[in-house]
């Protein structure tokens, strides 16, 4: 199976298949996970359920007295006394169901919180290949979603079975002792509406499952608009990115509505059945006393003990599907969570001690996808201290390379070495520590400049801020900005302009102070003056460090030590500038007469008449793209 179709199996919505999954293993896990990380507060919280289940059983139980010693003997003491009695009764159910509330709102937000936490660290891990084929907005919907649904899952499972099963159970006592017989009967319909309710459990399985993809990609649709609004503008596609969201919002509304649907058909079955068997307590206790002389006050006590055990018998019946539900969020995000980071460190790699920096790349093959190959062969020597430039057409690979370094990828066979270390047999941490990386779309993160810039390296001063930022012709213009160096940048550096961003992220590599700069078209998003300062910049730090740099514009490596051109995923050609050059017909020189707007001569096997040259057409500067 590959890779992408693995990737689209787990984010997928799962159909009858799911049902192959158990519920116990799930259940156990979050189980090991959290109860004992909050077992004082779960006994403290099913105390205060047994002290409502209690209450909540006296309360039906001392209706007896209330009739027979109040009513019927007419004994004011007794009614004092019963009166005193009920108040406590209320008092402490209501203190025992506060407490119960806040200690299990606390540990509902608190396992969210870790799992949030920990959701994160993970999503930390997994390779970039994985965000390759995954939508992120289209992810963190969906994990807000499923986190939300374990939360709550381990909280309704403490619930249901310490309080409604504890009050069921009390209520179910004081029946008996009223009346047996009555109870009996009054039971009969509980298996009835557990397996008429049990049908419904696969349905809202398959439901929950869809209910929560849709949603994901409701959010998932919002996110990247509100992204990529300038274009949305631009090219006028509101009304069709209306269109859009407005499906998906109509899709997420039917699946909630057919969720709504199938948790409510289980209300007219439980409200139904409770009828009967309330009606027939009635009925059947009432002619007991009447026709028989029985006892009016245990009846009563049987009546009211029946009634308030409806609420808690009707929750427990329902909670399968609720429970379903919730186990569908705590399966998919264990899915996410169990998903294996692919550039993971090796058993026993070691800290990469890297101090010159020389890279070797030896006979290395990669590819993204099968039997469709990125890298064939390829075999370089980038040595220490000096300049390395990939060149080539885009889409040859030379950005693949650069990933491969920084091990975003695993390679499918090969060799990378740094200062003599197979990268593969290092940390991958360590490894990256050690690289100062320029990526070709800059990127910048909520927080102000410097919160940017000392990404670079953690703990430097504004001192050293401002110095690698002067080196990088950023400082003036930050400056500039209203608050200086604790100015937000915006959403993805909104506020600042292509140019600006890029400054900003060649600044963080500048105070990396790392022994291996990696520029992947570093200048790309530069005007001319721009980016003549940045050179300037640039040069100075590749000075005594290994550079590997990508450029579309050749003018800015022709003092390259080594220049690599990769063509189809292989390396054409390698020297410096004034040897590839010396070939007019070399790839090196044909991609360079493109840029410069000029053209390599064949010689002809005629020399060019006057008549000819004289109609020749004026030369007209290319309007080749630029190649990456």
């Amino acid at each position: 199976m590959s890779k992408k179709k693995e990737k689209l199996e787990l984010i997928a919505p799962k159909t009858d298949g799911d049902t192959g999954d158990k519920a116990f293993p799930i259940v156990q896990r979050i189980i090991m996970e959290n109860f004992s990380l909050y077992r004082t507060s779960y006994i403290l919280a099913i105390g205060c359920m047994m002290a409502v289940a209690g209450t909540t059983a006296y309360s039906a139980y001392i209706i007896k007295d209330v009739v027979n010693d109040v009513f019927e003997d007419k004994n004011l003491a007794a009614a004092y006394t019963i009166a005193g009695i009920i108040l406590l009764i209320f008092f402490v159910k209501g203190m025992a169901g506060f407490g119960q509330e806040v200690l299990l709102k606390r540990i509902a937000n608190n396992i969210i919180a870790r799992y949030q936490k920990r959701a994160y660290d993970h999503l930390l891990h997994l390779g970039v290949g994985f965000y390759s084929e995954t939508r992120s907005a289209f992810l963190v919907g969906q994990i807000n979603q499923n986190i939300s649904g374990i939360g709550n899952l381990l909280n309704a499972l403490v619930t249901v079975f310490a309080r409604d099963l504890l009050t069921l159970i009390s209520l179910i006592f004081v029946m008996i002792y009223q009346d047996a017989l009555m109870t009996i009967g009054s039971l009969v319909v509980m298996p009835i509406a557990a397996f008429v309710i049990s049908r419904y459990v696969k349905k809202v399985k398959k439901l929950s499952r869809k209910e929560v993809n849709v949603n994901a990609r409701v959010v998932s649709s919002m996110v990247e608009t509100a992204q990529s609004i300038p274009v949305v503008k631009a090219f006028t596609m509101e009304s069709q990115m209306q269109t859009k969201v407005d499906k998906l919002v109509d899709t997420a509304e039917k699946q909630a509505n057919t969720i709504a649907l199938v948790n409510a058909r289980t209300k007219p079955l439980t409200e139904t059945l409770g009828g009967f068997a309330i009606a027939g307590a009635v009925a059947f206790g009432g002619w007991r006393v009447i026709a028989l002389d029985g006892n009016p006050g245990a009846l009563l006590s049987f009546l009211t003990a029946a009634m308030l055990a409806y609420d808690p018998a009707r929750r427990l019946a329902s909670f399968r599907v609720q429970f379903e539900k919730s186990l569908v969020n705590a399966r998919m995000l264990y899915e996410l969570l169990d998903t294996p980071p692919r550039q993971a460190d090796i058993a026993g790699a070691k800290e990469p001690v890297i101090k010159k920096g020389e890279i070797q790349f030896d006979r290395v093959n990669f590819s993204y996808l099968p039997e469709e190959p990125v890298l064939k062969d390829i075999s370089f020597i980038a040595k220490a201290g000096q300049t390395t430039a990939l060149v080539g057409p885009s889409g040859g690979g030379k950005s693949t390379i650069i990933h491969l370094l920084l091990r975003f990828h695993d390679l499918e066979s090969g060799q990378i070495s740094v200062d003599k270390q197979d990268i593969a047999k290092t940390k991958i941490k360590g490894l990256r520590q050690n690289i100062s990386y320029v990526s070709q779309n800059p990127v910048l993160f909520e927080g102000t400049v410097a919160d940017n810039i000392r990404f670079g390296r953690p703990g430097a001063s504004q001192e050293e801020i401002e110095a690698a930022a002067k080196l990088a012709q950023a400082h003036d213009f930050i400056l500039e900005m209203h608050n200086g160096y604790e100015t937000e940048v915006g959403e993805l550096g909104s506020n600042l302009s292509g140019g600006q961003r890029q400054r900003l992220s060649i600044t963080r590599a500048i105070l990396r102070d790392a022994p291996i700069l990696l520029l992947d078209e570093a200048t790309s998003a530069l005007d001319n003056e721009s980016e003549q300062l940045v050179q300037v910049a640039l040069d100075g730090l590749m000075k005594n460090r290994t550079t590997l740099v990508i450029a579309h514009r050749l003018s800015t490596i022709q003092n390259a030590d080594k220049i690599i051109v990769i063509d189809k995923g292989q390396i054409a050609e390698t020297g410096d500038h004034a040897s590839l050059m010396a070939s007019r017909y070399s790839t090196y020189a044909k991609l360079h007469n493109l840029g410069t707007g000029t053209r390599a001569k064949k010689p002809r096997s005629k020399p060019i008449s006057k008549t000819t040259t004289a109609k020749s057409k004026p030369k007209r500067k290319s309007t080749a793209p630029s190649l990456k």
